[in-house]
């Protein structure tokens, strides 16, 4: 989707400008981060300590997100331009990097505590659908993602909007498995990595204006490609994330506990691990 009229600035402040896309980004951040220091509190934890713990988690999600981006897309900054590296506000962030990074990241905190990790990674599931949904709204605003061009009467496809109903499609997922199931802890976390693959792999990407490898097939009237760097990435992913969603859910015999429950026994459990 392409608006010419509208601008990347929110305002600007002297000579500065402040960037939707970055308030976007800021808001998902600060929503995602409530919910996950909220829903930890059942751990027994220390909500300093879940703060501390979510802070490293985001700040290491960003450099991921913004290191696979340069990698992928614009490799040359690292010896023409470093600065531009540093330049997130314009846009160019890789969800795979902020997810991978940002995972191993908190994973690497929580080392010592398994079972609390299994919990908070499924708790970052609406942090991360709401940061798909708005940062993908910010795209529009600087006017990038955008879809390929089609025959079909209605220009490009609106890449944006597609990527922001899969970052819906994720938070409505979570919710319903919350309410009606009681999948064990990190099913949440490596179901919803595998149907994003699903939705962004082959559906999402086959619209987008992206470079295409191997495969150099392009169709002008329907305007679809095959096959991007995520194409390629995809088969992988799905088997990684299918094993793991697989092994969660043979492995453990703990279920979610209801919201606004205390988790006594596992909350005992974590501190014997300490």
């Amino acid at each position: 989707m392409y608006i010419a009229k509208l601008h990347p600035f929110a305002f600007k402040i002297g000579p500065i400008g402040v960037h939707w896309y970055g308030i976007f980004m800021v808001l998902a951040i600060l929503g995602g981060s409530y919910y996950l220091i909220e829903r930890g509190k059942q751990l027994g934890e220390d909500p300093d300590y879940l703060s501390n713990v979510t802070l490293w988690t985001v700040l290491w999600g960003v450099i991921g997100a913004r290191l696979v981006f340069v990698l992928a897309n614009e490799p040359q900054w690292i010896w023409t331009d470093p600065v531009q590296i540093l330049r997130i506000w314009d846009g160019g962030l890789a969800y795979d990097g902020a997810v991978g990074l940002g995972v191993f990241a908190l994973w690497y905190q929580l080392r010592k505590k398994p079972l609390v990790f299994n919990y908070l990674v499924d708790w970052t599931v609406p942090g991360i659908g709401l940061g798909i949904f708005m940062v993908r709204i910010g795209n529009i605003f600087n006017h990038e993602v955008l879809g390929r061009m089609t025959e079909l009467g209605f220009g490009r496809w609106p890449e944006q909007l597609w990527g922001s109903f899969i970052g819906v499609f994720l938070i409505l997922r979570y919710f319903w498995l919350e309410r009606h199931r009681t999948p064990p802890p990190g099913y949440q976390f490596w179901s919803a990595m595998f149907y994003y693959a699903i939705l962004r792999g082959f559906i999402g990407e086959t619209t987008r204006d992206n470079p295409l490898y191997l495969i150099h097939y392009i169709n002008p009237y329907w305007g679809i490609g095959f096959t991007t760097l995520m194409q390629l990435f995809t088969p992988p992913i799905l088997i990684f994330t299918g094993l793991m969603m697989r092994r969660t859910w043979r492995k453990s015999a703990t279920r979610l506990i209801p919201p606004g429950k205390t988790v006594v026994s596992m909350s005992s459990e974590a501190s014997g691990q300490k």
